[in-house]
């Protein structure tokens, strides 16, 4: 991917990144894929600079984005959240029904004239 820095790999070996990075160049930075982060910013894990429009591009502050990079236990609840994320995304698929929050499925009445098993 192409960035003002040219490519995933020059950014990467850039000795001190700018204050300012952009969704692209977080993911690169944190260690996630580009569309993983709006997941990291709906699960409240990740918070961008300001308070951007939803259309808008999203900004993070590298300083920041160091200290979660070094924090293990978050990390792990990041990679937890986009798990939970296609996990949720995967079932609604599968069953064409929206999953309650907790991630069980809805339930549904009985037929009527019909007998429940014992």
């Amino acid at each position: 991917m192409k960035t003002m820095h040219g490519t995933k790999e020059s950014f990467l070996n850039l000795h001190t990144p700018p204050a300012r990075l952009n969704a692209n160049e977080a993911a690169w930075y944190l260690g996630f894929k580009p569309h993983e982060v709006s997941m990291l910013v709906a699960a409240g894990l990740l918070t961008p600079l300001g308070r951007p429009a939803r259309s808008r591009a999203k900004f993070f502050a590298a300083e920041t984005l160091q200290e979660l990079r070094r924090d293990e236990k978050w990390l792990a609840r990041a990679t937890d959240a986009i798990a939970t994320y296609w996990r949720r995304k995967n079932a609604r698929k599968k069953i064409g029904k929206k999953l309650h929050k907790n991630g069980s499925e809805p339930r549904r009445p009985p037929v009527v004239g019909t007998v429940a098993p014992p």
